[in-house]
């Protein structure tokens, strides 16, 4: 299907692992100039190479803290134009109420949510110019709550009704905020939190592959199933849609 990206500029944060690397990608592929973000500047490097070596697009890579606002204000300057933002940075520690220190999730928090509310706000006016797209990519457990990921289900559950709010506000400046909201995905941070819970269900975290016999169709899904979503909505033929959140699970844990 052509999705109509040609000569678009995305900015991706979260750029060089997981979704924001399959993203990037698909972005690419699709005829899309990118902005990749993320903390490491060699990983970034790594990653627009991988990209460049494939599809022949303009990449330019910003190494930022998105959690710190010195990092925020380091992609307001150096971004330029941007027609496409997909918020995807963020990893909150799974945990219960009382296993989290107070430090803990607020060190999450400041990466996720308040890293993709503080994006926004700088790169408001950009995107208005563009009449652009905002992706948020937020997460299943949002609206599916986990006592063992309370800090992630809160935070997600936030971001879902920010999108929603601010939505509204986009449409009457011309442009579009969506959401998608992924469950389990073959990443390492999947790897990492089915470790964790294998060892709170079984006291062995090497049991972490039995988990996978609960998920949808027996597996997790693919970054690139994700990514590919991601660019549907960012596209021209998904223009009607706005305040909308696409959930990603294989249609639920059983």
């Amino acid at each position: 299907m052509e999705l109509n990206l040609q000569g678009k500029r995305a900015l991706i944060t979260g750029a060089t692992k997981g979704i924001g690397l399959s993203t990037a990608h698909c972005l690419a592929q699709e005829g899309c100039d990118l902005i990749l973000v993320a903390r490491d500047k060699d990983a970034l490097q790594n990653a627009a190479e991988a990209i460049a070596s494939k599809w022949r697009v303009k990449i330019a890579i910003i190494a930022a803290d998105l959690s710190t606002m010195s990092g925020v204000e380091a992609i307001q300057e150096q971004c330029g134009p941007v027609d496409i933002l997909v918020n995807n940075a963020g990893a909150v520690p799974p945990g219960d109420l009382m296993s989290l220190s107070d430090a803990e999730w607020r060190d999450a928090w400041d990466l996720k949510p308040f890293g993709y509310i503080a994006l926004i706000r700088a790169l408001y006016r950009v995107i208005r110019e563009s009449c652009g797209v905002i992706v948020n990519v937020i997460g299943s457990a949002g609206e599916s709550p986990s006592a063992t990921y309370v800090a992630g289900s809160t935070g997600n559950a936030a971001l879902m009704m920010f999108t929603r709010s601010i939505a509204k506000l986009a449409r009457q400046d011309g442009f579009r905020v969506v959401g998608i909201n992924p469950g389990p995905v073959a990443t390492e941070r999947f790897d990492m939190l089915m470790k964790a819970e294998a060892e709170r269900r079984f006291g062995d975290s090497e049991r972490w592959p039995e988990l996978t016999s609960t998920l949808p169709y027996g597996r997790a899904a693919q970054s690139e199933e994700i990514a590919a979503a991601i660019a549907f909505l960012a596209s021209p033929l998904s223009a009607y849609t706005n305040g909308a959140i696409l959930t990603i699970d294989g249609g639920g844990i059983s």
